[in-house]
């Protein structure tokens, strides 16, 4: 991938976060990619399904895992507007993503180098290659953003 795609793929995982912001839930998008083409997208929607485990990533994981029949990406890219958590790593690790392209770093509980950095973590069976940074400005705006609405009320 080169870095125009890079930003295309992360433009679609910012719409996802716009998405996420609309139904009042924290502002994270991604979207994963195969051979060029979208296969799955998601963003967050723990508060809307009730369900903890409602991130984007896990979200637009279930999507490419049901596109592709299968739960092995191997050879998928992962674009997302936030450095993922733990829990979020731990699924892209045993979905076998190859290469993964965060925004914005989470310093609180970032799993791919801020606090963590699980995906690259050689006593596991499987690392991420990870791209930090792309559309930063663009990923952290919206989410502060968004907290800043709601501090203000």
């Amino acid at each position: 991938m080169t870095s125009s795609d890079d930003a295309k793929f992360m433009a679609l995982a910012l719409d996802e976060a716009r998405r996420a912001a609309q139904a009042g839930e924290v502002p994270v998008g991604a979207v994963i990619v195969r051979d060029g083409a979208v296969i799955g997208a998601g963003h967050n929607q723990p508060i809307v399904a009730s369900d903890p485990t409602a991130h984007a990533e896990i979200v637009a994981l279930r999507a490419a895992a049901a596109a592709a029949k299968s739960y092995r990406l191997t050879d998928a890219q992962f674009y997302v507007t936030l450095e993922p958590c733990v829990m979020c790593v731990g699924a892209m690790i045993h979905a076998r993503i190859a290469r993964l392209v965060y925004g914005a770093r989470d310093e609180k509980a970032g799993a791919l180098g801020s606090i963590y950095d699980i995906g690259r973590d050689g006593r596991l069976n499987h690392r991420i290659e990870v791209i930090a940074g792309v559309m930063e400005g663009e990923c952290s705006a919206i989410l502060r953003n968004f907290f800043k609405s709601r501090r203000d009320g």
